[in-house]
């Protein structure tokens, strides 16, 4: 039986994440994480995108979006991959020589409430859980550091839940090791986060049913 075609609604946050061809550094200099910004940038500019947060790895990324209308999302990161692709490949010679990314990008539904802080904070926590930082808010290419900045090449969106004060300190706190275990499944099976009626009717509405099903076949009584 083929699998139901997924729904992407406007007004729910989604975490959305590629990683690198073989794990590929795509990210070396300043100049690869500029151009990503940039094009992002141009993205928000033609399709209205809301970007609440992101983080730029060397391998990969995160972005927590927040589409306003219906099947925005996979238009926006169409272009911005496919974009991404051309421009990476001009820059650095390589046209027609192999893939940037891994595949399609992976996405799941965000519960606008408190999962979706714990998920901006899973996202901007990235570089000192990578040990690339001792304080999260020293990685330049991320929204936690260019929320600050006014010369921030795109808009930051506010979101749909407010950001706490003490926001750094929390994103600075060790992320659970269970919430990371919940993380890499939702990412693995594109599952939605969030409360469990809140998931159980966001599955429905979004055909993403088999995402919280659990796997192998039915057993068989006999």
């Amino acid at each position: 039986m083929p699998k139901k075609k997924r729904i992407i609604k406007g007004g729910i946050a989604y975490h959305v994440l590629n990683r690198a061809n073989g794990r590929l550094k795509i990210f070396k200099k300043d100049q690869d994480f500029i151009a990503f910004e940039n094009i992002l940038a141009e993205g928000i500019e033609r399709f209205g995108m809301r970007v609440c947060g992101y983080c730029i790895m060397s391998n990969h990324w995160h972005m927590l979006l927040w589409p306003d209308a219906d099947n925005v999302l996979p238009d926006f990161m169409h272009w911005v991959t496919l974009t991404h692709v051309r421009r990476w490949h001009a820059a650095h010679g390589t046209e027609g020589i192999g893939h940037v990314y891994q595949g399609r990008y992976k996405s799941f539904p965000v519960q606008s409430s408190w999962h979706y802080l714990k998920t901006l904070r899973y996202i901007e926590a990235n570089p000192m859980r990578a040990g690339l930082v001792e304080d999260s808010s020293d990685w330049q290419w991320s929204s936690l550091t260019r929320r600050k900045q006014p010369t921030t090449p795109f808009p930051i969106s506010p979101g749909p839940v407010a950001i706490p004060d003490n926001w750094q300190k929390k994103v600075n706190a060790c992320v659970p090791q269970q919430d990371i275990d919940r993380f890499a499944n939702c990412i693995k099976r594109g599952c939605p986060y969030g409360e469990k009626q809140w998931i159980i009717k966001a599955a429905e509405e979004l055909n993403l049913e088999s995402t919280i099903r659990k796997r192998g076949r039915p057993r068989k009584y006999v």
